[in-house]
Parts: C-alpha cells; sequence; structure tokens
C-alpha cells in the first residue's frame, strides 16, 4: 500500500466502480478501490446478463440513454468477445398491449438512433412460417426481431478491474469503508479488511460508487446528507430446463405492458426474467417471493406451448437495482440513466456519488465520472477505453472459434469442451489458465465439470478469488452443473492454495 496519497479512492467493487478505476488508472492517475465483499457480489452479477440498448425505454423518452447504450454494445462486443456474444430476440405481437406501428417505430429508432457495424437490423417475422413461432402458441402469427448481445456480467466486472490492476490500481476485496472525513485537502479514510484490521488511507479524492449501498456511504460512513436519493428496485430470475431450440432469445410481452425475457442460458437451460419490485429490504437480503415466481411462470405459460411450473425451476436469483429517484410512480418507469451528485466545497476534498447505471453503459459512466472530475485532476490524461480490448478480448476479430482451435492445438489433452469453457470465459488468458501443463494430470484434481486445481490456483492468484462460492457462481457458472458439497471442497483447496 502507497504512503502518498491516492488521486482517487474507490468505494464499490461493482460494474461502476470497476469501470471508473480502470478508466482513472488508465489516465495515470494512482487508484485504490476497496469492495467489502466479492467483486460483482451483488447487483453486478443478479442481472438478465444483456449487453442492449433498452428498446422498452423508448416508451419513456429516454433517446440520449438508447443512443448511448446501442452505441456502447458495438464498443463492448468489440473489447471482450469471449464474454459478449451477439443475440438475436424474437418479439412475438400482442396487439392488446401495443399496436404493430408502434413496435415498428420503437424498432426503428433502435436500428437509426446509433450505427450498426456488426449486428444485423431489425426485421418482420412471419410467426405461422419461420421455425421460431413452433415452440409459441398460435395466438399471433406477426412477429419482429432485433440484435442485442448476451454477457457474463460478473466477469465483466472482474475483467475490468483486472485490467485496472494490471495498470496499475490496487484493488481490495474483502475491505469495506468504515468511515472518511475531509482533512487538509484531503480524504482521509478508515478501511476495515476481512480480519477486522483497520488502517487509514489518503486520498485526493472519493468516488461513490456503492450501489445499493451509496446512500449509506453518504448518510453514515461520511456522515453527510445530500438530497438525491436512490429508488431500490428488485429484479428477479428463474431458470429453467431449456424450454425450445435454437441461439434466439424471445421477449415477452405481457398485459402490464412490461417485457419477460427467455433467453438460453448455459447450454442447457434458459434464463426467464426480469421483474420490477419496488423494494424497501436491505439489500444483501434480497430473495425472489412468490408471487414474483408467479408472474414469471404466467408470463411464460401465456406465450408457450411447453409450460412450466415452479417446480421446474433449478435456479432463481434475485437482484436490487440502486436506480435514481426520479419520483416516478411506476417502478418499471424509474429511469435506468444515471446521475452523478458532486459535492466538492472550496477548499474541500471532492466526492462524486453514482446513482443508477446499467451494465451496457459502465465504460460511458465512468467517462463521464473523469469528465466531470478534471477540474479537480489538472494534467488528466485524455479518455481512452473506447478501442482497449478487456484481458482476453484481444482475440483477432473476435474470432471466437478459431482461438478455441488454437488452445487445442496448444493443448490436446484439454478435449473440445473444456476448451471451448476455458476460452468462452478467459479468452486468450486461457493459456495462462492451463499453464506449463502437458497433460490432464498436469491440471491437478478435477473438481467437476472440468474446474482443476490449475483453474482454481488462477483465478485465488490473479481475479481475488477467496472462496466456492466466488468461484462457482462468479468466477465461472458451474454452481449449475456441481453438486452442492462441491463449494465446500473449494473452499479448503482455496484455503490451503
Amino acid at each position: 500500500m502507497q504512503s502518498s496519497p491516492f488521486d482517487i479512492l474507490v468505494v464499490g467493487g461493482g460494474i461502476n466502480g470497476a469501470g471508473i478505476a480502470r478508466d482513472a488508472v488508465g489516465r495515470g492517475l494512482s487508484v485504490l478501490l476497496v469492495e467489502q465483499d466479492d467483486l460483482a457480489a451483488h447487483t453486478s452479477s443478479w442481472s438478465t446478463k444483456l449487453i442492449h440498448g433498452g428498446l422498452r425505454y423508448l416508451e419513456y423518452y429516454e433517446f440520449r440513454l438508447v443512443r448511448e447504450a446501442l452505441l456502447e454494445r458495438e464498443r463492448l462486443l468489440a473489447m471482450a468477445p469471449h464474454i459478449i456474444r451477439p443475440l438475436r430476440f424474437v418479439l412475438p405481437h400482442d396487439v392488446s398491449v401495443r399496436p404493430a406501428w408502434l413496435v415498428r417505430l420503437g424498432l426503428f429508432f433502435y436500428d437509426h438512433l446509433a450505427p450498426r457495424k456488426r449486428l444485423p437490423a431489425c426485421a418482420r417475422v412471419d410467426l405461422g412460417r419461420d421455425a421460431r413461432g413452433t415452440p409459441l402458441k398460435p395466438i399471433t402469427r406477426v412477429g419482429f426481431e432485433y440484435s442485442d448481445c448476451a454477457v457474463d456480467d460478473s466477469r465483466l466486472v472482474v475483467l475490468n478491474a483486472l485490467d485496472a490492476k494490471e495498470r496499475g490500481a490496487e484493488i481490495e476485496v474483502g475491505t469495506r469503508l468504515d468511515s472518511a472525513r475531509r482533512e487538509g485537502g484531503l480524504w482521509v479514510a478508515t478501511l476495515v479488511d476481512a480480519s477486522g484490521a483497520r488502517r487509514e488511507v489518503s486520498a485526493r479524492i472519493l468516488v461513490n460508487a456503492a450501489g445499493p449501498w451509496v446512500a449509506d456511504v453518504l448518510n453514515h460512513r461520511l456522515s453527510l446528507n445530500t438530497s438525491k436519493g436512490v429508488r431500490l428496485v428488485k429484479g428477479s430470475h428463474i431458470v429453467v430446463p431449456r424450454l425450445y431450440e435454437g441461439t434466439h432469445a424471445y421477449i415477452l410481452q405481457n398485459p402490464d405492458k412490461r417485457i419477460v425475457f427467455a433467453i438460453p442460458y448455459q447450454d442447457d437451460l434458459t434464463l426467464i426474467g426480469t421483474t420490477d419490485v419496488p423494494y424497501d429490504g436491505a439489500p444483501r437480503d434480497v430473495s425472489i417471493s412468490p408471487d414474483e415466481v408467479d408472474y414469471l411462470v404466467a408470463s411464460i405459460n401465456h406465450w408457450f406451448r411447453r409450460e412450466i411450473a415452479g417446480t421446474d425451476i433449478v435456479w432463481d436469483y434475485s437482484g436490487v437495482r440502486p436506480l435514481f429517484d426520479d419520483g416516478s410512480v411506476n417502478a418499471s418507469a424509474v429511469t435506468r440513466d444515471y446521475v452523478f451528485d458532486v459535492d466538492a466545497p472550496d477548499g474541500g476534498a471532492p466526492l462524486l456519488s453514482v446513482f443508477g447505471g446499467k451494465l451496457t453503459t459502465y465504460r460511458k459512466l465512468a467517462e463521464h465520472v473523469l469528465r466531470d472530475l478534471a477540474p479537480h485532476l489538472p494534467g488528466l490524461k485524455p479518455a481512452w477505453t473506447a478501442g482497449a480490448a478487456l484481458p482476453g478480448g484481444d482475440i483477432p476479430g473476435g474470432d471466437i472459434k478459431r482461438a478455441i482451435s488454437e488452445l487445442l492445438k496448444a493443448k490436446p489433452f484439454l478435449g473440445r469442451a473444456r476448451a471451448e469453457r476455458l476460452v468462452r470465459t478467459y479468452g486468450t488468458r486461457a493459456h495462462q489458465v492451463v499453464g506449463t501443463a502437458t497433460s490432464e494430470e498436469g491440471l491437478g484434481r478435477d473438481f467437476g465439470g472440468g474446474l482443476t486445481e490449475a483453474e482454481l490456483t488462477y483465478l485465488k492468484t490473479v481475479e481475488w478469488a477467496r472462496t466456492g462460492r466466488d468461484v462457482l457462481w462468479r468466477r465461472t457458472k458451474l454452481g449449475l452443473k456441481l453438486p452442492k458439497a462441491a463449494e465446500a471442497e473449494i473452499d479448503t483447496f482455496l484455503k490451503g492454495a
């Protein structure tokens, strides 16, 4: 830990905090990021796992947000093709919810608000003839299709933190901001690590990117009050065995004018979500409610021939979205745009708090944070992240199949299934994960699903994994494949590794 003041102390290891740390350190600033739990431990790993423009936001006239998201969609796909993939969405039309002309108009804007280079345009679909209409009940023949992207959300966070670390930032997980005070033009912060040890650090600027805890940091850790508020909205998802064949997703309109996605997930599963429910509990205690389960099940059963029940659910998860409180009565109408609160008293150290945001726009959000802080950072270098690949994303042409073949050529003992999983998780860094092993035995014990000691060692030493849960539900998604006992076994290995 450096003894001189950091330029920026970032509080929060979600997508916004990690993105801000990466951008800042790449501009020559000294950066410390602290996260009280694990990277992406909360909101950033409980998303619908999409990089998308936000088609439904057009109904709320969020044109700037949608344009920015559409531009970022293409940039992120180029930056991390191993964890982000194009996804075609089929929208069956329900005339009782929205007229067809309104859907067509929305799709026209979706195609033209920002230039497209990699993703195909929207189109009309005859669901009576197209094979993608086969899984659906014969409610309508009219459908539309458009493109967005799927993402491994928690890995997106980890890769931003990793890039920040490799550029010189200090990233500390399991470290909580206990308090901070302004003193002599600096922030003096008291940090508490996982062992309970306390220490003080100083920084010229403090960035509050604590997500659902942003107000808690302001009111209780910094003893400040703000007129801006955070509105917590719960989003829940369920995962069931694969509902249909194909690599496409569905976007389903509901009578309440909300939408629910059905998305291919982890080869043999379907991810269904999300809900939008006002939430006033502790963010750490969030869980799906019976009403939310019923809502998602009913949405699927309205549209799909193959109906599901609660007993079909193999996994569920819930997250709290920390949205900026814009006074909307309807939770679905609350803006998904981000808002900053900058507190920079004369002669006092600046504080910037982040309200809202979404996975798709995190990189642009980070640029805007540095833009707003620039008056307090003389000599700040220009923005740089738009064309910079994330770790493992330097795959020529984004050709994943070729990257898999090259890994197999170098390490044929891996087998195709394992090589594909490694490349889609680590990209070009898969070679680093495998290391010098020349045989399967050289990877060490297999804990199931191809997860070996070699990979666990990499995750601990490079990606801050400390527990089996960090590994199985964030760094990988193998928690869906391995028996429950594997988590405790991985815990034991990580403690001794």
